[in-house]
């Protein structure tokens, strides 16, 4: 029996009639992967949730930077797929070819699967080719497979000028590009090629953290202990192969004999075919994260929710949206909106890492809480991927 919504203007529950709920999750991410949980957990039996990933295999996007300075291999941050063994949840590898919101149904390279509830959680790609050069000279950390050539790379800069750049905004996880900035600072001291080498970091936001003016002090200290050049309100705009030059969007040139890239993010082109967008990303309701679609969600990076793009911020959407969809089934409405809340770990290098609480939606204006480096959150970190290994995948 098809599921029925009775959308009542008065906000009286809702009544759902059917068995079974179905439900797509697009996307095997932060987002997907907590929504699926949750639905698992309180729905279990009930549930009929598959869960669609092109990918065999999950990693946290901080694992990157360990791989890309050499502190992890690239089979010792992946988690398979195949670990997802939950009540009523069936995860499938498949490509994604279309997307239809107003049925609900998706299209994949192997078949087409229809549902009550659709959720996409599909993240952000990358456009490498939006800035000209960056694939023929320079590297990017963003990718897996940008992090795993710089394994190699790296090593081999014992002498000049590095650049880590920002190629365009929005990206994911806002501190990463001074992370990278000081573990590579910590890189080239261990190596004795420090002196050798200067560093530069170039963002397009006035500090580091915008909304947290504590961690951002925090950055530009350890930026000016260690030497490090920090240009705010600037992004590369290209990078010139001949001069071995990138070039800023006011027309800056900077040479570089290594430059660290994070490009231009754009909605995946599935997603954009699918008439869900609105200026490259899926516009939602701010409070539930509903699209503009009955019932069909999206959450994370893939959204214009006002959030950063980073995992801890698609995971807090995908609880409201999972309270919602739970809500729904049980004939009740979910009175409890997105916080925009959540808090976002940052290497300040030498074994130490802090942590920023922010909080987006609270107050008149977004505001964060700045926990000092430590050994003690460097191991925090830790306990933040470990216990969601242990809840997604069942790993201990």
């Amino acid at each position: 029996m098809d599921l029925v919504l009775t959308s009542i203007p008065d906000k009286k529950a809702i009544k759902i009639l059917q068995m079974k709920l179905r439900v797509l999750v697009l996307g095997a991410g932060f987002g997907g992967l907590e929504l699926s949980s949750i639905l698992s957990d309180q729905i279990g039996n009930d549930l009929d949730l598959t869960l669609i990933d092109q990918n065999d295999s999950f990693y946290f996007g901080f694992s990157k930077l360990d791989i890309m300075f050499g502190r992890k291999h690239a089979d010792a941050v992946k988690i398979s797929y195949n670990n997802i063994k939950k009540p009523g949840v069936r995860f499938c590898k498949e490509t994604i070819t279309a997307i239809d919101p107003i049925k609900k149904i998706v299209t994949t390279a192997t078949g087409s699967y229809e549902a009550d509830f659709m959720v996409i959680a599909l993240g952000a790609n990358y456009d490498i080719d939006a800035t000209p050069g960056l694939a023929a000279c320079g590297n990017e950390y963003y990718s897996f497979q940008g992090a795993q050539k710089l394994r190699e790379v790296i090593p081999a800069f014992t002498k000049g000028n590095a650049i880590i750049g920002v190629c365009g905004a929005p990206f994911k996880c806002p501190p990463a590009p001074s992370e990278a900035a000081l573990m590579l600072h910590d890189h080239l001291t261990a190596a004795g090629f420090r002196d050798a080498c200067t560093i530069s970091l170039v963002i397009p936001f006035g500090s580091p953290i915008p909304p947290s003016p504590d961690s951002s002090k925090a950055l530009v200290k350890a930026f000016e202990e260690r030497k490090i050049t920090f240009i705010p309100q600037r992004k590369v705009s290209s990078l010139d192969a001949t001069k071995r030059a990138a070039i800023l969007d006011d027309g800056t040139e900077m040479p570089f004999d290594l430059f660290l890239g994070i490009p231009k993010h754009i909605a995946p082109d599935v997603v954009l075919k699918s008439g869900m967008t609105e200026n490259g990303w899926i516009p939602v309701d701010r409070a539930n994260l509903l699209t503009k679609f009955p019932n069909v969600y999206a959450i994370g990076d893939i959204t214009s929710v006002g959030t950063p793009k980073a995992g801890v911020f698609a995971e807090g959407a995908a609880k409201i949206a999972a309270a919602s969809i739970v809500a729904a089934f049980k004939g009740q409405v979910n009175n409890d909106p997105y916080t925009g809340a959540g808090s976002c770990y940052i290497e300040f290098g030498k074994g130490e890492v802090g942590r920023v609480d922010v909080d987006f939606f609270s107050g008149p204006k977004p505001f964060g809480i700045h926990h000092g480096a430590s050994v003690t959150l460097a191991a925090d970190k830790e306990h933040f991927g470990t216990s969601r290994k242990a809840r997604w995948f069942g790993i201990v």
